[in-house]
C-alpha cells in the first residue's frame, strides 16, 4: 500500500451527542429487546469496540474526525447532512477543502423528498445522496417504484447514489436489499451511478457479475474492516473491477480509523488497484478533479 495518496472516505462522520436518538430512525421498526433497550448503536452486537461510544461527551465532534483524518492521511470525506446537531453543514462551511456532502434520499416523502434533494444540492452542493432501503419506514425496496423519481433526479444532477445492499446489519427485514432488485435500477436507468454500501453479503459474487454487465454499478467497502473485504470483491478490483471498488470507512460509527488503516495494507490489492481504490474512483463517480 503505497502512502501519500491523499484518501477519499465516502463514509464518514460525527460523533454525535445522544447515540440513541441519533439511531432512533432504525430502531423505531426493531422488535428484539437488545436494539430497543441496549444497544446504543443498533449493529454494536457486530463490532468489538464502537468508536463512537467513546466519542460522545465531545465539546467539538468536527475536529475530533479531522483530527482522525489527518493523523491517517484521509484527504477528503464524504459526509451526511441534515442531521439534529447540524455537524454536517457546519463541517462544510468551516473546511470545505476537506468534506464533501451527501443528501439523504427517502423514498417516503414522494416529491418534497426531491424538492429537499434539490435544496441540498442547490445550498449545499451536494455531490451524492445516501439510501438505507430496509432502514426506511415503512421499508422501500431497492427496486421500488418510489425509488425512481430519486433515481431520475440523480441521473439528471448527475450525482451517485450510495446505496446499502445485503443483509442489514441492524435487525430489520433484508429483503428491500436483496442484490438482485439493482438488475432493474441499472436496467431502467443505464446513466445512473450506483454505489452499493454494506458489503452486499451473502451475495457478492451476484454484485461482481452485475458490475461486470453494469457499467454505472459500483461497491464501496464501508462497514468491513479490511480484514473482512470479501475475496470476491478483492480479486475482482484485482482484475477487471479496478475502477469499480470504492474505499469507505465506518468511522466514528462501527470502526476507527487506526483498525482500518493498520489492517489495510495486507489486503492484497495489486500496486495499480490502490490509488484508485483510495481515491480517483470515489472523485470520479462523485464528480470531482482527481
Amino acid at each position: 500500500m503505497p502512502s501519500g495518496i491523499g484518501v477519499v472516505d465516502t463514509m464518514i462522520g460525527f460523533p454525535h451527542p445522544d447515540m440513541k436518538e441519533t439511531y432512533v430512525f432504525i430502531t423505531r421498526q426493531t422488535k428484539d429487546r437488545e436494539s430497543k433497550e441496549s444497544f446504543q448503536f443498533p449493529v454494536e452486537y457486530m463490532f468489538k469496540d464502537v468508536p463512537e461510544k467513546g466519542l460522545v461527551d465531545s465539546d467539538d465532534p468536527i475536529s475530533v474526525t479531522l483530527a482522525e483524518m489527518d493523523r491517517w492521511g484521509i484527504e477528503k470525506g464524504l459526509i451526511g447532512i441534515g442531521d439534529p446537531e447540524g455537524a454536517g453543514e457546519l463541517a462544510l462551511k468551516r473546511h470545505p477543502d476537506r468534506f464533501i456532502a451527501a443528501g439523504n434520499a427517502d423514498p417516503n416523502q414522494g416529491m418534497e423528498g426531491i424538492r429537499r434533494m434539490m435544496r441540498d444540492y442547490e445550498q449545499f452542493g451536494i455531490r451524492a445522496v445516501g439510501c438505507f432501503p430496509s432502514g426506511t419506514y415503512p421499508q422501500v425496496a431497492i427496486n421500488d417504484k418510489k425509488m425512481y423519481p430519486i433515481y431520475a433526479k440523480c441521473v439528471e444532477l448527475g450525482i451517485p447514489i450510495f446505496c446499502c445492499a445485503g443483509v442489514p446489519g441492524p435487525r430489520l427485514k433484508m429483503a428491500p436489499q436483496h442484490v438482485e432488485l439493482i438488475d432493474e435500477v441499472m436496467y431502467d436507468f443505464p446513466e445512473l451511478v450506483f454505489v452499493t454500501r454494506h458489503g452486499c453479503e451473502p451475495w457478492q459474487d451476484l454484485a461482481v457479475k452485475l458490475m461486470l454487465k453494469w457499467p454505472g454499478l459500483h461497491y464501496s467497502t464501508s462497514a468491513f474492516a479490511p480484514k473482512y473485504y470479501p475475496k470476491a470483491i478483492v480479486d475482482y478490483a484485482n482484475t477487471r473491477g479496478a475502477d469499480k471498488i470504492i474505499y469507505a470507512g465506518y468511522f466514528p460509527m462501527g470502526l476507527s480509523l487506526e483498525r482500518i488503516m493498520t489492517e489495510m495494507p495486507n489486503v492484497g490489492f495489486k500496486d495499480d488497484v490502490w490509488s484508485k481504490f483510495l481515491r480517483t474512483n470515489a472523485l470520479r463517480v462523485l464528480g470531482l478533479d482527481y
